[in-house]
């Protein structure tokens, strides 16, 4: 069975999916959109099919099964809901939004939909991050560590937080996921950011934090900082490490380093787990198995958790996160509360 895919988005991220997706077989792009329509119809050409500037025209004029949003994080909602009004598999880029309300709305119409998700947090998708899992299951996790030190990209939208939601929220949610998938849910945090622009920046530098550093605190106990910046020249670092009892765990995309007692082991995953993401999502639509391992469910959760971080630095003040099982516009949170914990 040939899939066949509207693709929202020509951009780099929606080109590699592209590849991968026609790499592994067993599926085709039919359809291009962008709401810039030179950059969909440059990929639409490439493909041979035809291209869009609106979502909804789209899914009208090409029989899809599946849709993959591919889009910065201001553009989430139209394609998403779009797709869902048609009962089409849905596979959504991170991060899932600019802030919550248009996520938490898709995700109160995924769980009434009841449609087959995935999203692009790939990290879940390692066979390292696996192992990693049941190894904390046997040595559960008392601290946490985690990393995004990189360079600014350089899309001319990515500097400003109305545009991109920032770093925390558009790159150092891979480690958020990854921290939630090996320690569980997150419910309390603390932040501060700092901006400083250098000498000579344009006047559209923007007004993301340079840096930002977080607390955490898990509903098992367990408490992680986590550091993002983009004031390297390359990327040098991004990471989760884990403390537990006669266990460190140093967890990357790359590999998997599990530090014992007397031992010391290196992993490699055995997938790119970019290839891995697309491959399942594929599986589930064509009910090869029961789901991703990355629905969008689990998405919103980490988002949430992003959106909270982001709001602590904003504000300076701790933010409690709300019941991470409830979704749709009416839930409760991320809460702020004070220094003492009071409302």
């Amino acid at each position: 069975m040939t899939l066949k895919i509207a693709l929202v988005g020509a951009g780099s991220v929606a080109r590699r999916h592209v590849d991968v997706l026609h790499g592994l077989g067993g599926a085709r792009v039919v359809g291009v959109t962008d709401a810039h329509l030179p950059a969909a119809t440059a990929l639409a050409g490439e493909l041979d099919v035809p291209a869009f500037d609106d979502p909804a025209q789209a899914l009208d004029a090409v029989a899809a099964d599946a849709v993959y949003v591919c889009v910065p994080p201001f553009a989430h909602g139209p394609a998403e809901l779009a797709a869902l009004e048609r009962g089409k598999a849905l596979f959504v880029e991170k991060p899932v939004g600019l802030g919550l309300d248009v996520a938490e709305q898709i995700g109160a119409r995924v769980e009434e939909s009841g449609v087959v998700t995935g999203t692009g947090y790939h990290w879940r998708c390692l066979d390292t991050a696996v192992l990693a899992r049941e190894l904390l299951a046997e040595a559960p996790p008392l601290l946490a560590n985690g990393y995004w030190l990189d360079k600014r990209p350089p899309v001319p939208w990515w500097g400003r937080t109305d545009r991109s939601g920032g770093q925390v929220v558009e790159q150092l949610t891979h480690v958020l996921d990854t921290a939630r998938f090996l320690l569980g849910e997150a419910v309390e945090v603390y932040a501060a950011g700092i901006r400083r622009a250098p000498d000579g920046a344009p006047q559209d530098y923007g007004d993301v934090d340079d840096a930002t550093a977080a607390t955490v605190r898990f509903r098992s106990g367990a408490v992680a900082t986590l550091a993002a910046t983009s004031a390297l020249a390359v990327k040098h670092r991004a990471a989760l490490h884990t403390v537990s009892r006669g266990l460190y765990l140093e967890l990357s995309e790359q590999g998997l380093t599990a530090y014992g007692t007397r031992d010391r082991s290196e992993h490699t995953p055995a997938e790119d787990p970019r290839v891995t993401v697309d491959r399942e999502f594929l599986e589930a639509v064509r009910g090869e198995r029961e789901s991703t391992r990355a629905p969008y469910g689990e998405a919103l959760r980490t988002h949430r958790l992003a959106c909270a971080i982001a709001d602590s630095a904003r504000t300076g003040r701790p933010v409690a996160l709300a019941d991470p099982d409830r979704v749709g516009p009416d839930r409760v949170g991320p809460d702020r509360v004070g220094p003492a914990g009071e409302p």
